[in-house]
Parts: C-alpha cells; structure tokens; sequence
C-alpha cells in the first residue's frame, strides 16, 4: 500500500467511505459508525485546525525574514497584489457570466420563494428590534400584506422551532456589527489588538499581517540578534511541516473516515 501514491490511496479512501455510507445506510451501522468511525475524521479536521495557523504563521516568517532585503519585499508583495486583485476580477467575472447564463432561483417555486421572502423580513424585523440597522434591499413588505398572514403564520411557527447553531449566531452578529461600520473596517480588522486572541480564534488576516510585520522588523534587526531567532523560527517551521507530513500519511484513512 505505501508504493501506491498518496492522491491514489486517498481517492480509494474516498470510495470506501462512500461505499461504506451507503452499506451503513442499508444495513443500519450508523450508531457503530458515529461512536466508532466518525470520531476520526473529528480528529482529523481537529489536526488540520491545530497545524493551520502556526504552519501559515512561521513559514510566512521565514519566508520575509529570509529576504534580507525589504525592497525585495515590497516588490513581492506588489505582484502579489496585483495577482491576487486579477484573480478577484477573473472570479467575479466568471460569477457573473453563471449567474446570468443559468439564472439560480429562476425556477423555485413560488411558495417556497414567498416563505423565504418572509423568512428574510422576519428575520430584518427582529434585528430592527434589537436596535441593529440592516439596509432593505427594496420597499416590498409581505408582512403587512393580509394574503401573506398563512404564510407568515406558518414561516413564524417554523422559526419557533429551529435552533441557530453557535456559528451561523456568530456569523449574523457579525454581519450586523458590519453593517454599522465605516468603508475602511475591512483594513481595521486586518490589524490584530491582540496577537494572541487572534491565534485563538484563528483570524488568518491578523495571523499573516502579524507574521509580514515580524518578519520585516527581523530583516531590520543585527545578525547577531536576529539570526538565533530565525535559526528558532525555521525550525518550528520544520516542525509543522514534518506534522503535515504525518497527518497526510494517514488521510487515506481519514478520509475515510469522513465519507461514512
């Protein structure tokens, strides 16, 4: 098994684990499967987020402090920019070219369209309430129109019932902080008040403006105080890497893990 390249046995691991869906399915293992498979590919996601954010952090380190030379790195980070507002403008374009070509949502049912239109102002009414402004997207309002009142009663009913998950909560809150924000908050928030919060909660803009900044400041600084710390960043940044590695040896088996 181990002469077999990695993205070949990943995709065998791929195909059992659907097969072995389907069979759970059929065959009813899904309690074995949720104790006793599952579980690994939890640890799985758990090891790809413990690596994440230390590997991006000390390689982007190592990378800028390896420059020696900060012109090098404005010049760097100019093609950067320069590829990365290309490929914004490329993914937009071929955005728009699908929607507009196959038209999503064209052919949803009209009720199913009312209720989520309903769902959508019920939902704008009660960040209203809580004091947090969302602008409408338009001035139609089903809520004060009495042919909707089934509909609304039915959509409220449902509401009622749904539990938010803590992410989707998250993601709300968030947008509605947003919406009260100047043009510039997106920048604001590239910069981290607390480097250490940011490794926490994973917020990956911070992390690399912080490894960028670190790294220019080390190319600024003496040999002899610089080089003991980027002797100890490489070989952290060797570390993580040898852990991705590892964990890849195993992503067959992961990934199995995942598709049952």
């Amino acid at each position: 098994m181990k002469n077999i390249p990695l993205h070949w046995r990943v995709i065998i691991g791929l195909l059992l684990g659907t097969i072995y869906a389907y069979l759970s399915i059929q065959f009813g293992w899904n309690d074995f499967t949720l104790n006793y498979i599952q579980p690994f590919g939890d640890i799985f996601i758990n090891l790809l987020k413990l690596i994440a954010v230390p590997l991006v952090l000390f390689s982007i380190i190592s990378g800028v402090a390896s420059m020696k030379d900060v012109n090098k790195l404005g010049r760097m980070g100019g093609k950067t920019l320069v590829a990365y507002l290309a490929t914004t403008v490329f993914s937009v374009g071929v955005g728009l070219i699908l929607v507009n070509t196959f038209k999503p949502g064209v052919n949803v049912d009209d009720d199913l369209r009312t209720e989520m239109r309903i769902d959508y102002e019920l939902w704008l009414a009660e960040e209203e309430a809580a004091g947090n402004y969302i602008p409408r997207l338009d001035d139609i309002n089903y809520l004060s129109d009495p042919a909707y009142a089934d509909q609304i009663a039915a959509v409220k009913a449902r509401r009622s019932t749904e539990e938010v998950d803590d992410n989707t909560q998250d993601k709300l809150d968030k947008a509605a902080r947003n919406s009260e924000k100047g043009p510039l908050q997106p920048l604001v928030d590239v910069v981290p008040d607390n480097f250490f919060g940011s490794l926490v909660d994973a917020e990956m803009l911070q992390v690399i403006f912080f490894a960028i900044f670190f790294g220019v400041v080390l190319v600024g600084l003496p040999e002899d105080k610089a080089g003991p710390v980027m002797r100890g960043i490489d070989g952290l940044n060797d570390i993580f890497v040898k852990m991705v590695m590892i964990v890849m040896n195993w992503m067959p088996i992961f990934v199995f893990a995942l598709m049952a």
